[in-house]
């Protein structure tokens, strides 16, 4: 494992698979999301918060401090024993270099892509009574284009530049760095390319 920046605390490139598969359980994830909207917690306040008990989810925290995705955190007492997000994004890209890596990656991105879908149905549901601006903003675009691999690379890296700058300058485990009237947003972005006989 290593990181792609001098900060742990924002962006981890995964190259383990075993990694890979702990971080790939939707309960897991649940915790990881719940620790960077909220900030530390306990397994207790954890547990309270998803709807499951207490013992599940310290399991799920300690698979995941193994893993390097959670750690201590320091309590108001000796008795309270909280957690924190190591890292505030994760990208495995290096991991689909052997079969191992890329089952796993895929794995995991099927959950993450199931839990983005189940993100845009709740917001279709709750949008009519949001800001425009949040609606004119959100929800599904697509563009179809013809590009090289250098040129699909080079606009991943400006796209993903722009959205690290965000994630470095706001953590999303430090409410202290959030502006006024901020919302989380989820961002998925999926990529694809077709078979050449679609060309």
């Amino acid at each position: 494992m290593s990181l792609e920046s001098e900060d742990p605390r924002r962006r981890r490139l995964l190259d383990d698979p075993l990694a890979i598969r702990a971080m790939a359980h939707p309960v897991r994830l649940d915790l990881q999301a719940l620790l960077g909207k909220e900030g530390p917690l306990t397994a207790a306040d954890a547990a309270r918060r998803l709807g499951i008990s207490q013992a599940l989810a310290s399991h799920h925290l300690r698979q995941l401090a193994k893993y390097d995705f959670v750690e201590p955190a320091p309590g108001k007492d000796n008795r309270e024993r909280p957690w924190r997000l190591v890292s505030t994004s994760q990208t495995w890209r290096s991991a689909r270099l052997t079969g191992e890596g890329a089952a796993a990656a895929d794995i995991l991105e099927q959950l993450i892509a199931e839990r983005a879908l189940n993100n845009l149905a709740d917001w279709q549901q709750r949008r009519r009574t949001e800001p425009d601006v949040l609606v004119e903003n959100s929800g599904i675009s697509h563009t179809g284009v013809y590009l090289t691999g250098e040129e699909l690379a080079e606009l991943e890296e400006q796209v993903s530049a722009l959205l690290q700058r965000y994630a470095e300058e706001r953590p999303i485990d430090d409410k202290s760095t959030r502006p006024p009237g901020s919302r989380l947003v989820d961002i998925t972005r999926i990529v694809s390319v077709l078979p050449e006989g679609d060309s």
